[in-house]
């Protein structure tokens, strides 16, 4: 057993309001300069659509992840063979259309214009070339038009759909959408750290936050190919890869990441978790059907005795040990099983889990219609607005099951508490769907507490940083060869 700890998040998307007032925080703190315009560590899609950048998900054509061979993964894209094959001359790369060309405005026109019959206008200009354009996408270009089959019906994640599925989500009467907020998800198995030729991405072993050291990078861009989820990018005026660092030097003094300080809806949870090391390559190359399972099974359980042993053999401080007992992703994740990762069928096994929105609560289906002025409060979990083969294909690998049993237990717990709090449902009614979900009224009133009263210290739970032994920890993790372990390089120059 090789235990290591890794600060995790989860994003709840009930809770989400899309508001981007997260995007922004990270915009102005980190990419608000010149070749990073386009950058946009944190954002947030509109689901169903394409997302940013525009197709994304589609590792088809951009040859992102990991791919099962054997009892192994290899990369789809990159790696020392495909990796050379493309290095001077790279297909798979998402171009300036998949972004968008940014842009300010000439705003001076609105001043210096000769006077006229017209109103002046400030006309769009190029942040790279400095001429006229006219804005054709962005990186919320489709935001809020999740029910406009324009934007939605491109979503790769409705290929399983049937068209009669497909269809439904365009009528007016059952339009649907939420909001899916992404960053770097700092996986255990990073492509992208893997597909390096410079070696110039890492997994910092005391944290687990993957970072790319600026003097060894070459800019061969073979990481932005194997990201599936294309959150690396390139500074076109440094020469140099880019990608959301969370904030690490904010997490080293204790503080929040800036996208979570911000959050108006209060979706975002951070914590630590333990996991064995020695499991990666195994997990990542299980079936798909027991990918979400396998790597959940990765996650320890911090008051295990004989995990708090092996933590000690480690080296992992009391006090990470203290955070991760307290962590509020351990408990959405593990102890409650409400939240997922994003496309776990990416073999890179992230670390950002979502807990999934219950779309929504307050009206149900009749006659194929979404009916807003019925009785009823509450939709059957087993005929949602939102087809549940869709969240499935973004959350479970394609697993419906697991999507169904945590609709069951959100719902359990919005009706358990409606019973407590208004009591026009009876105790009866409420203790049947706590049974029907495998839920305790003291757990649903936990997890309660968790999702709307939370306080700032139980959304967060940051250890304090051991910089002293860092060094030693991502060491020990490369000699092993078990956290990335499929790449260019096995071991990194002392002192990244």
């Amino acid at each position: 057993m090789n235990i290591k700890s890794q600060i995790s998040i989860v994003f709840h998307l009930d809770k989400c309001i899309g508001c981007h007032t997260c995007s922004i925080a990270c915009k102005n703190t980190w990419t608000d300069r010149k070749g990073a315009e386009y950058m946009w560590w944190n954002n947030v899609e509109t689901k169903p659509g394409t997302g940013y950048p525009r197709r994304w998900e589609e590792q088809d054509l951009f040859k992102g992840g990991w791919e099962k061979e054997g009892n192994t993964v290899k990369l789809k894209g990159a790696g020392k063979g495909k990796g050379l094959g493309v290095i001077f001359q790279n297909p798979n790369l998402p171009s300036l259309d998949n972004y968008y060309e940014p842009w300010t405005y000439r705003y001076e026109k609105l001043l210096d214009s000769p006077a006229g019959d017209d109103q002046p206008t400030a006309e769009p200009i190029s942040l790279i070339t400095g001429d006229k354009i006219t804005p054709k996408s962005g990186p919320n270009w489709d935001d809020d038009l999740g029910g406009s089959p324009l934007y939605a019906r491109n979503d790769s994640n409705l290929a399983d759909l049937t068209e009669e599925e497909k269809e439904s989500l365009f009528q007016l009467e059952r339009m649907v959408m939420f909001y899916l907020p992404r960053i770097c998800n700092h996986c255990l198995n990073p492509a992208c750290v893997a597909a390096c030729p410079s070696g110039a991405i890492y997994k910092r072993g005391e944290d687990g936050i993957v970072l790319i050291n600026q003097n060894r990078c070459r800019a061969w861009r073979l990481c932005i190919t194997a990201c599936p989820y294309k959150k690396v990018y390139f500074n076109w005026n440094a020469g140099k890869s880019e990608k959301c660092i969370l904030c690490y030097p904010r997490i080293e003094t204790m503080q929040i990441p800036a996208c979570m300080h911000s959050c108006v809806g209060r979706i975002r949870y951070l914590g630590v978790m333990l996991y064995d090391a020695d499991m990666i390559e195994r997990v990542a190359a299980a079936d798909d059907k027991d990918l979400v399972s396998s790597q959940l099974s990765l996650f320890l359980d911090p008051n295990d005795p004989e995990v708090i042993r092996e933590a000690k053999k480690a080296g992992i401080p009391d006090s990470t040990m203290e955070a991760a007992r307290n962590s509020p992703v351990w408990k959405y994740v593990k102890e409650w099983g409400l939240a997922l990762p994003l496309h776990p069928e990416f073999r890179t096994l992230p670390n950002l889990f979502y807990a999934l929105p219950l779309l929504p609560a307050m009206a149900n289906i009749e006659n194929n219609f979404y009916n807003t002025t019925s009785s009823s409060l509450w939709n059957n979990v087993d005929d949602p607005r939102l087809p549940m083969k869709y969240l499935a294909n973004l959350f479970s690998a394609g697993d419906t099951g697991l999507i169904k049993n945590i609709l069951r237990k959100m719902l359990a717990v919005r009706i358990h508490r409606r019973a407590v709090t208004v009591g026009d449902i009876t105790e009866k009614e409420a203790s049947r769907y706590l049974n029907d979900s495998g839920l305790s009224p003291d757990v649903a009133d936990a997890i309660f507490r968790m999702t709307s009263l939370v306080t700032y210290k139980d959304r967060f739970v940051i250890p304090p940083a051991h910089r002293e032994e860092a060094i030693e920890a991502l060491e020990n993790t490369f000699t092993r060869k078990m956290e990335t372990g499929f790449g260019f390089m096995e071991k990194p120059e002392r002192g990244l």
